[in-house]
């Protein structure tokens, strides 16, 4: 597995997405925007992208981490530490990191040094919900 500095396509990134069920609506192109926009890392065993995450930021006050992603076939190795280890030596001029998850990856977040937070509540409003 490796972690150099290379482009993630966002054909890889569908691959990650299909195998995890996530968000089978996104396109392509869509993706691309996205990785032109946002602090992105990824994880590869030989030349397949096994790993992602990103964060979106200010730049200053706050940067949110978003589909943390690993390849079915390499969970529970310890493999998700790095993406986040790397995004947060990324971030370190940040003031506060957030993310969302299921309550079952809070123990894996917490490796990390994020905190569990019941004074906050997470809310949703999907495009077309006026």
């Amino acid at each position: 597995m490796s972690f150099s500095e290379k482009p993630i396509k966002a054909i890889e990134i569908i691959k990650l997405y299909d195998l995890a069920g996530w968000w089978e609506e996104r396109e392509e192109q869509e993706i691309e925007k996205m990785l032109g926009s946002e602090v992105s890392v990824g994880a590869w065993k030989d030349e397949v992208l096994i790993g992602f995450a990103r964060a979106v930021t200010d730049g200053k006050f706050r940067a949110y981490i978003e589909d943390v992603v690993i390849h079915n076939d390499y969970q529970k190795q310890g493999i998700g530490l790095k993406p986040i280890s790397r995004l947060l030596d990324e971030l370190t001029h940040i003031d506060i990191i957030s993310l969302f998850c299921e309550e079952e990856l809070i123990p894996f977040y917490e490796k990390n040094g994020f905190d569990f937070s019941k004074s906050q509540f997470v809310l949703h409003r999907k495009a077309g919900n006026n």
